[in-house]
């Protein structure tokens, strides 16, 4: 499947100003773990080529999907509402929809950075992969350390 071409900046945008709105009705918590999110995706920006930048903007965005859904199931007026509660209200829930539509969107650049598929080693972090560099006490010496120009072995002596 596809995915239109976004441009990172006009997520954070986005969520951004649904979030401004969305903190007319709901303060505190759900403002500070939103703007958190934004600030980790303003370094996404700045840091084209980073894994970690993307990486972390997208935990945090998946993150925020289940701390919304708390904030507004516990926090939503009851009684009468003003139009400001709704609004702030409505803006909330609307921010809440889009996130994962945004993650996906998020996912899709994290792979085209060169992100490999996030949950086989751990939810976040580039996968472990095995290197050629070995260090130097390491207790193994390799195989041709000990072999002679001329083709034949010969044993180091002992000091």
């Amino acid at each position: 499947m596809e995915l239109p071409a976004v441009n990172l900046k006009v997520i954070i945008l986005v969520h951004w100003l649904l979030t401004t709105w969305g903190c007319l009705e709901f303060s505190n918590s759900y403002a500070w773990a939103n703007f958190t999110i934004l600030a980790l995706g303003v370094w996404a920006v700045a840091q084209r080529d980073s894994l970690d930048a993307i990486s972390m903007f997208l935990g945090g965005l998946v993150a925020t999907i289940l701390l919304d859904i708390i904030y507004i199931g516990i926090f939503y007026p009851q009684g009468k509402l003003t139009d400001t509660n709704r609004f702030g209200a409505g803006m909330a829930i609307l921010s809440l929809l889009l996130k994962p539509f945004s993650c996906g969107l998020v996912y899709h650049m994290y792979r085209e950075r060169g992100g490999e598929f996030l949950l086989h080693v751990g939810f976040l972090g580039p996968p472990q992969q095995r290197s050629a560099y070995q260090t130097i006490d390491s207790p193994e010496a390799p195989a041709d350390l000990y072999a002679s120009p001329e083709g034949k072995g010969y044993t180091p002596q002992g000091y």
